[in-house]
């Protein structure tokens, strides 16, 4: 026997050990591994090595006379062994076709989250973080009955917002239309933050009482018609993929980890606290306990990646720590890639 050999024999049975566990979901026993690597090693020896594996903390042992179940510094070993993964060129241009066929950040970034769910049978996330200078593509305004306007302001980022506002006295439509014609006339092009202060000196001049553009426009303005603020655009689907696993929780325990990820600022906190890692590169973290007792065994797989309209986007699937993992990485590869390398 080889000394290299003799090293790599405890990292071949971990792995064999996760694999396995990931197949099954039972505890893993000696006899299991020696079938499945058919290597010159009896149950014994094999019983040793798992046993050393339990004292570095990569293998736990559910009772006394039951095989070992790999921890999460297992999994994050057995991940580190898979290597690079490589981005397939049909893959990506189906992707990419089915992306490319939508026009807003919005229903892309809400797409990209059914890709992720579908591939993987996980919670898909994706959500893009607008820019924090942000220029005005076209404004609309459209009347609704009793007396609401619906404002929808579109960016060059591809972000499209819109607000429903009741006033005192309804605006015709004709007078809307001219207030429209009037903003993206003069401001399409702009910063939204040069457009407030430009308006801000215009509204406050005399002849802003006098001309009706203007006095209907101080209305809306004051209604918070370029108040859009930089809330990110962030899309969950699949939650349901998480009833069918045993996570082990009591129902009162399922039910906070389904308001968890309900929750808007929440999915954004998960996102922020585990990718950390450098843009395009795949991050993977096996148990988010820290983020809620009820996520201990889910692992989180996710990628930031840069759109071509400035903003920054991030992918991710959230599945159980049995996931197969090679797969759940190679689907947040590939929708990564094909998210951000549309044209704007």
């Amino acid at each position: 026997m080889n000394k290299q050999s003799a090293i790599g024999r405890p990292r071949a049975i971990l792995h064999s050990i996760v694999q396995t566990y990931i197949e099954t979901g039972e505890p893993v026993a000696s006899r299991t591994i020696a079938r499945r690597l058919r290597a010159n090693l009896s149950p014994a020896s094999i019983r040793n090595i798992m046993a050393d594996l339990c004292d570095e903390g990569y293998l736990s042992q559910p009772h006394t006379s039951a095989g070992r179940v790999p921890t999460e510094k297992a999994f994050q070993c057995y991940i580190e062994s898979l290597g690079a993964h490589r981005i397939l060129a049909a893959e990506l241009q189906r992707l990419r076709s089915d992306l490319g066929d939508l026009e807003t950040t919005q229903s892309r970034v809400q797409r990209s989250s059914e890709l992720l769910q579908e591939m993987t049978r996980g919670l898909g996330i994706a959500a893009a973080f607008p820019a924090a200078a942000q220029t005005l593509d076209q404004i609309n305004l459209l009347p609704l009955a009793d007396r609401r306007v619906l404002m929808i302001v579109a960016t060059r980022d591809h972000i499209v917002r819109n607000r429903v506002v009741t006033l005192t006295e309804a605006i015709p439509q004709q007078e809307l239309e001219s207030i429209r014609n009037y903003l993206n006339g003069n401001f399409s092009g702009w910063l939204l933050s040069d457009i407030q202060r430009e308006l801000e000196i215009r509204l406050r001049q005399e002849r802003a009482a006098y001309d009706a553009v203007l006095s209907q426009l101080q209305v809306l303005y004051e209604k918070g018609l370029l108040d859009l603020g930089l809330a990110p655009e962030v899309h969950v689907e699949g939650a349901s993929n998480l009833v069918g696993i045993d996570l082990h929780l009591t129902r009162e325990k399922m039910r906070e980890l389904f308001r968890a990820l309900e929750q808007k600022k929440k999915v954004l906190t998960l996102l922020d606290r585990f990718l950390e890692q450098p843009q395009g590169e795949v991050a993977v973290h096996v148990g988010l306990g820290e983020e809620h007792p009820a996520m201990s065994e889910l692992s989180l797989i996710g990628i930031t990646v840069q759109l071509p309209s400035g903003l920054f986007g991030k992918v991710a699937v959230v599945g159980p720590m049995r996931m197969n993992y090679g797969r759940v990485i190679s689907a947040v590869l590939h929708v990564g890639q094909a998210l951000s390398s549309l044209p704007e």
